[in-house]
């Protein structure tokens, strides 16, 4: 043992301590309290206090226990009965052992703001079931860590991520039409958001539930959640531009041409000012790919040809391969909105194998099939040939979906 941490070995058996029981006692483990001790380490400033007040020792006189002094000193140390600390003292100590004391840890918390990072990163390419079921076990994992011991700026940690993981639960609900969890987990992100003053994830709950109002067919409400979104979203961020993109979608779905156009001027300029995301492909970051899908989709909402563009770019930029299974979803609405031009104009032997491959694709989820049926039943209306085998793709799609 090293010279310097006799002196501290000698003073916890003389207060009665195994090295066990005096770990105890500080709330460590016996391991730790063998490397002061062997002198490989020192107690963390926050364990200090605690240490002191076990060995009833000053602060001045642990020092000189953990890092010696003269031979003299240390006889004086152990031979002499010192003044304790007053009752002020130890309050102070034990205020500022209670604030560092956590059973959460950075490493933990890094690591679950990750995983939801990743989660959201495959949003786009992965199965909602199948995100879903990661998203209960880390929502868990965050609910059991609030009731442990850990500091301030760890807690609000953990309310955010625990915003964001409800948030994208609600998503996931939302995208299954499964309305009764979708409104639970949009309350829960709602309350955690709050409690953590987090106006970014409240921005993405509104902007949430003005899809899923949109996807029933009350656009009125959507163009007023997707304002409010706006209101209290910070300044240049995602869900500043994508609340701004969903109330030009309601609006076009309104017939509301002029306040469409402004609504995508004003998506277009926002997204502009971004730097190219290092993640584009995450759920709540936005980037000029999803500038360009929503405004193909508001477009052909309105019914304006200048969607078609919009909608080939998408499918250029973002579908990995002719196989239609691997396309991310944005490629599968990208297509429904360019079969809804192609109908308008005509073109329709076209128009059917993008709705075709966008049904196929197994990339539009339940909260979407609305939007392919609306080309099966433009199809169906005009009795194209092609009517039959693309309502059985639907219903194919349909009974899968649920």
């Amino acid at each position: 043992m090293s010279a310097k941490r006799q002196g501290f070995a000698d003073r916890r058996k003389t207060c009665g301590y195994s090295q066990e029981s005096f770990a105890e006692a500080i709330n460590t483990n016996r391991s730790t309290v063998h490397r002061w001790e062997a002198g490989t380490a020192d107690p963390q400033p926050y364990q200090r206090p605690a240490i002191a007040k076990a060995l009833n020792v000053t602060q001045e006189e642990l020092e000189i226990l953990l890092h010696g002094t003269s031979e003299q000193s240390r006889a004086n140390l152990f031979n002499a009965q010192t003044e304790p600390p007053n009752d002020d003292e130890f309050e102070a100590w034990e205020l500022m052992r209670r604030v560092a004391a956590s059973d959460v840890g950075t490493e933990t918390l890094n690591r679950l703001e990750k995983s939801f990072d990743d989660l959201a990163m495959a949003y786009p390419i992965t199965p909602p079931q199948q995100l879903l079921q990661h998203v209960r076990k880390h929502s868990a994992y965050v609910s059991r860590l609030l009731d442990s011991r850990k500091t301030l700026n760890e807690h609000r940690r953990l309310l955010v991520v625990g915003g964001w993981l409800s948030l994208f639960g609600a998503t996931l609900h939302i995208d299954l039409k499964q309305e009764g969890a979708a409104t639970a987990k949009l309350q829960t992100a709602v309350a955690l958001a709050k409690q953590a003053e987090h106006s970014e994830i409240q921005a993405w709950c509104l902007e949430t539930e003005a899809w899923r109002v949109l996807t029933s067919g009350d656009y009125s409400r959507a163009v007023q959640l997707s304002q409010a979104a706006q209101a209290i979203a910070p300044p240049g961020s995602s869900a500043l531009i994508q609340s701004t993109a969903q109330e030009g979608r309601a609006r076009a779905r309104l017939g509301q041409a002029k306040e469409t156009y402004t609504a995508i001027d004003r998506v277009q300029k926002l997204s502009g000012a971004l730097q190219q995301p290092d993640t584009p492909e995450h759920h709540y970051q936005y980037d000029p790919a999803k500038a360009l899908a929503y405004t193909a989709t508001t477009l052909a909402w309105l019914g304006d040809r200048g969607a078609e563009p919009y909608a080939r770019e998408v499918i250029v930029r973002l579908q990995p391969s002719t196989d239609i299974t691997k396309w991310p979803r944005r490629v599968a609405s990208a297509n429904i909105d360019l079969a809804l031009v192609l109908l308008k104009d005509d073109r329709l032997d076209e128009a059917c194998d993008s709705a075709s491959k966008a049904i196929l694709s197994g990339r539009v989820v339940p909260s979407n099939h609305w939007r392919a049926l609306e080309v099966v039943k433009a199809v169906e209306a005009r009795q194209l040939p092609e009517a039959s085998d693309l309502r059985d793709a639907y219903q194919g799609m349909k009974s899968i979906g649920h």
